[in-house]
């Protein structure tokens, strides 16, 4: 059996998407005959504090699905300071070093970037030891930094962040990007460069449509549109959920998730009653998967339109069945119309999203119902994991 090794910032039980994508990764990888492990710092996302069961470790070596986890310390923080928060970085990307300079490591390594300080002290490492390194772009970095206005065009923070990208895709092996901008910007770097599309498709392992529309008992009950997810700077629920007017709508929001803007909706929700806002924090992903089983339509917002970047949260929820309001630009735009999944508004335009939002509330359940199953069947079909990763198996990526 081959071996690989996984690095990544993020793993369960860790929450977010970040740490879905990665662990399906490896547990596909599994499935497909690899010895898999993964390498990342003891469980602290999103709270920035070491979860219990980590706490006064150094290390932690695990099992988890027949996946071997080896957990490094960290300093956690999910502070403002940016000093503080640069400290915690480094901490993690330290503990990596020495790792991968002193221990013996497969010659088969995915690493996941961003962070960019993380991935150039592995890719850097294991360029000295010759690996076959497989870099994971799951966003443009530091571009999309900049057009969420969190580094400056030009500064010394950003001409040193470019030089880290640049390096990461000079000494890698070959590239996966989850989206085809991603594999263009890499290219208009190095254009000869072996790359390769990686969609972050999950895998359910469900062959019917599960989701609950009832319309003999549901059909008075108002349409349920939930957010589950990170509750950050880029994806802007709390801006999204200011702006939204549900008042008269036969239609309710949802919101599912922690992050750093928590505390300010959980305010604003309490303050604004009559809009049908409910949030109710963060769950295991199965316990929110049967959670949302009797929920309608999943709401996807980025914050601005980030080049490169496709919320794995249209792949993970139309796979359930789920049509998506996706609320973001770019290339996830043109997924859910050229798949026809759902709707679309354009990024940052409230005014045409609480016009889709109307539209949506004048559905039937019975309508719902039809637009659920085809969602389900085309994502069944279209965004296939082991079709994918088959694909990539036999093209020698893994």
């Amino acid at each position: 059996m081959e071996e690989i090794l996984i690095i990544s910032n993020y793993y369960p039980p860790e929450k977010g998407a970040a740490s879905n994508r990665i662990e399906q990764l490896a547990l596909k990888l599994h499935q497909k005959n690899y010895r898999v492990s993964v390498i990342c710092p003891l469980g602290n996302y999103p709270k920035g504090e070491l979860f219990p069961e980590y706490k006064r470790k150094f290390s932690v070596t695990e099992k988890r699905e027949n996946i071997t986890v080896k957990r490094l310390w960290i300093y956690p923080s999910i502070s403002k300071n940016l000093i503080v928060r640069l400290l915690s970085v480094v901490s993690f990307s330290l503990s990596l070093f020495f790792y991968l300079l002193f221990k013996k490591t497969p010659q088969k390594v995915v690493v996941q970037s961003p962070p960019l300080l993380l991935s150039f002290i592995s890719v850097f490492v294991l360029s000295l030891k010759n690996k076959k390194i497989i870099l994971n772009v799951s966003d443009l970095w530091p571009l999309a930094a900049v057009e969420l206005n969190a580094l400056k065009e030009h500064s010394f923070s950003h001409k040193f962040s470019l030089f880290l990208e640049r390096f990461i895709y000079k000494k890698a092996t070959l590239i996966l990007g989850q989206s085809d901008e991603i594999l263009t910007h890499i290219k208009s770097i190095f254009p000869s460069k072996n790359c390769f599309l990686y969609r972050n498709f999950p895998d359910h392992m469900i062959s019917k449509l599960e989701l609950k529309t009832d319309s003999n008992t549901l059909e008075k009950q108002p349409i349920k549109i939930f957010y589950a997810g990170l509750l950050g700077i880029a994806q802007g629920v709390f801006e999204m959920c200011e702006k939204l007017d549900l008042k008269n709508l036969h239609i309710e929001l949802h919101v599912f998730g922690d992050g750093a803007e928590k505390n300010q909706l959980e305010a604003l929700i309490s303050s604004q009653k009559e809009q049908k806002i409910f949030f109710h924090g963060m769950m295991e992903r199965k316990e929110l998967h049967e959670t949302l089983k009797s929920f309608d339509v999943a709401i996807v917002p980025l914050k601005t339109r980030i080049y490169g970047s496709v919320p794995s949260k249209i792949f993970e929820y139309t796979a359930l069945g789920f049509p998506v309001l996706y609320f973001g630009g770019g290339e996830g735009g043109t997924i859910v119309e050229e798949n026809n999944l759902g709707w679309v508004a354009e990024v940052e335009n409230f005014e045409e999203l609480n016009d889709k939002i109307i539209e949506i509330s004048k559905l039937t359940k019975e309508e719902l119902l039809v637009i659920k199953k085809r969602v389900f069947e085309t994502s069944k079909s279209a965004f296939n994991l082991d079709i994918q990763m088959n694909d990539l198996i036999a093209k020698d990526v893994f």
